[in-house]
């Protein structure tokens, strides 16, 4: 996937009526990108980290997933299905903490709408979803503890995932320096490839 320009971003938030972050020095707009590919198992999305710096903006993406790996498409954990996070803008939902208890990471601090894929397979489908909210652990974490991981396969159940251990360092040390400033909660949006499809 083409990583979309800030202004771009910007353009789609705008149209959705979501809330672009402007303060200066690391008031961070941490948004992903779903590819329109349904096949899971692979790290085809995008996290795109924008802010201003001295009225410019500052701009990083990472390879990323925003849906659940294979092995838990096919065997879901709850009996309603998988959890795939509902594209959407969620206000102060993560801060930071510890993963699973392990390492830190974003973890979720609000409700989150997902999408319930109980049909058995590797490909993403929400014809027959349950819509769920609530608190399910869903966080923003990194696959493999260095180098970078190929494949999903059990490393997000729900979660979102950046591929690249070094990627993930980055977004957490920005992560720390926008909590110094702005505080310790996170808003996080995801939005779908198809959206950057409808800019006029």
């Amino acid at each position: 996937m083409r990583v979309p320009a800030t202004e771009q971003i910007i353009r789609v938030l705008a149209h959705k009526g979501m809330q672009v972050f402007t303060g200066d020095h690391y008031d961070l707009n941490i948004v992903g990108i779903r590819s329109d590919n349904i096949a899971a198992n692979r790290f085809d999305d995008l996290l795109v980290v924008f802010y201003q710096r001295a009225d410019a903006w500052c701009q990083l993406a990472f390879p990323f997933t925003t849906d659940p790996g294979s092995f838990w498409l096919n065997n879901p954990m709850n009996v309603k299905g998988t959890a795939v996070l509902k594209a959407g803008q969620y206000r102060e939902a993560f801060q930071i903490g510890l993963h699973q208890g392990n390492y830190t990471a974003l973890v979720q601090h609000a409700p989150l709408t997902v999408l319930r894929d109980n049909d058995r397979d590797a490909e993403l489908d929400f014809r027959d979803a349950v819509e769920e909210t609530g608190m399910f652990g869903i966080n923003i974490h990194r696959a493999r503890a260095t180098g970078e991981s190929a494949q999903v396969d059990k490393w997000s159940a729900g979660c979102q995932v950046l591929a690249n251990a070094d990627d993930f360092d980055v977004f957490m040390a920005l992560c720390r320096a926008a909590a110094r400033r702005w505080g310790g909660k996170f808003t996080y949006t995801l939005l779908n490839e198809r959206d950057f499809g409808l800019l006029v």
